[in-house]
């Protein structure tokens, strides 16, 4: 007999379904027995009437969380869940469960396990519907964002993530013996992005794993974390890579929220708002100005720390009424080598940072593009010549005008769902002291 989800066993009332899943509830009334049963379609209730003797006394040895497989008949009942439950004619249990559960998956009150608990158990921690909702967000999430780039003639690459030398500034790197020498794993795809430029493929997209070596406890940093990476030739300057950005989102929140908007709603509160294009815009030192205007202690100069980014983020809000704001212009101290300049203000960046609702989910800029330029940038910012020889080759045999961005999706389900960490967000999570599951 074929499975029914559970989703649509409404549709096939009067008749006999068989049903796959995990007991969720199970309630003892005496002469009757009531199991709710969970698949990732959804719940519902079934009966066993105390007459079917054997099935009535199997429900006696089963546990919470246990895997059943149910065949009965779909029947019409205003008492149970959606209007219908299934009438039990057999169990079969595919798989018992310890009945003393490490964290509870029926939550019965508002205040949840402590996090760090249910990372250690995560497997479980998921079965929760509300859990599983963080991944078919994702899904579609994801559908929409590859759907907007293969509409418009972006090509998929997959980068290498054993590097010869780093792929951004910093000492985030992971390290690791590689033969008779070293290796790090990438902290991004930027370079071969770049390469593909320079092989003429013009407009590329990667989805793929990110690592980063960073000593953080935040709510928003992971050592090992998906990326979104695009990059684009023939530009005219970074504001065209912020138009995609915005083209993008619109295209990926549209389609979020008409499948997935109302359970978004009913799970975690949260209305998922369609943006407006196009976006705010404020340069870094507009983005300060305001920020003393507002009372802010002025954090690191030429750059925004979290609490200016949220206070940043509602100042735009209440103002220009938009989740997104992009922070444009960035002080070449903070940004890489490879970011162009302004032709007559040497000191800032063609770059961009967008924050949604406080955080920020997408670094940008336009890439500088000739060898001799780039090479100098990189020795004014102590990067070694020969630790980027082979990078440095890209640009030396023509290379057009580009520029892309590099975006955080678990940080994109934060904002989507109103999630308080990308723990939450994370299939896995992966910190300095999370290293399993």
């Amino acid at each position: 007999m074929k499975r029914t989800k559970i989703i649509d066993v409404k549709k096939q009332t009067g008749e006999k379904v068989k049903i796959l899943g995990w007991i969720n509830t199970i309630r003892d009334l005496g002469s009757i027995r009531f199991l709710l049963v969970r698949d990732i379609s959804g719940i519902i209730q079934t009966v066993i009437l105390k007459e079917n003797s054997k099935t009535f006394k199997l429900v006696t040895d089963l546990s919470q969380e246990s895997v059943v497989e149910i065949t009965g008949k779909a029947k019409k009942e205003k008492q149970a869940p959606e209007g219908v439950e299934i009438e039990v004619e057999n169990i079969k249990v595919l798989s018992k469960a310890d009945p003393e559960l490490p964290i509870p998956i029926a939550e019965k009150t508002k205040k949840e396990t402590a996090q760090t608990k249910r990372m250690n158990w995560r497997w479980l921690d998921i079965r929760k519907p509300k859990r599983q909702l963080i991944f078919k967000v994702w899904t579609e999430m994801e559908r929409a964002m590859r759907e907007y780039f293969l509409q418009n003639d972006f090509l998929q690459i997959h980068s290498p993530k054993l590097m010869s030398a780093p792929s951004e500034s910093g000492a985030e790197l992971f390290e690791l013996p590689y033969f008779k020498r070293k290796a790090y794993l990438a902290q991004s795809p930027q370079f071969y992005k770049q390469m593909a430029m320079a092989a003429g493929l013009e407009r590329v997209f990667e989805v793929g794993p990110v690592f980063r070596a960073e000593p953080s406890f935040t709510s928003r940093h992971g050592t090992e974390f998906t990326g979104y990476d695009a990059e684009i030739s023939f530009i005219e300057s970074h504001k065209d890579i912020m138009k995609m950005v915005e083209k993008m989102l619109v295209h990926v929140i549209e389609a979020v929220e008409e499948k997935h908007g109302e359970e978004i709603k009913k799970s975690y509160q949260r209305e998922v708002v369609v943006p407006q294009i196009p976006f705010p815009r404020i340069t870094m030192e507009e983005a300060k100005k305001v920020l003393k205007e507002l009372g802010m202690k002025n954090g690191k100069s030429g750059d925004l720390n979290p609490e200016e980014e949220k206070v940043l983020s509602a100042y735009i809000l209440k103002e220009k009424k938009s989740e997104f704001v992009f922070v444009t212009e960035y002080p070449i101290e903070i940004r890489p080598f490879y970011h162009m300049r302004f032709e007559d203000r040497q000191t800032t960046t063609k770059s961009f940072d967008l924050l949604w609702n406080g955080i920020e989910i997408a670094t940008g800029s336009q890439r500088e593009h000739r060898y001799e330029i780039l090479k100098k940038q990189a020795m004014e910012s102590n990067v070694g010549e020969a630790s980027i020889k082979h990078y440095l080759n890209f640009f030396k045999y023509g290379c057009p005008p580009h520029g892309g961005i590099g975006m955080g999706p678990a940080r994109m389900i934060m904002k989507l769902l109103d999630l308080d960490s990308i723990r939450e967000a994370s299939f896995v999570y992966r910190g300095i002291k999370r290293l399993t599951p």
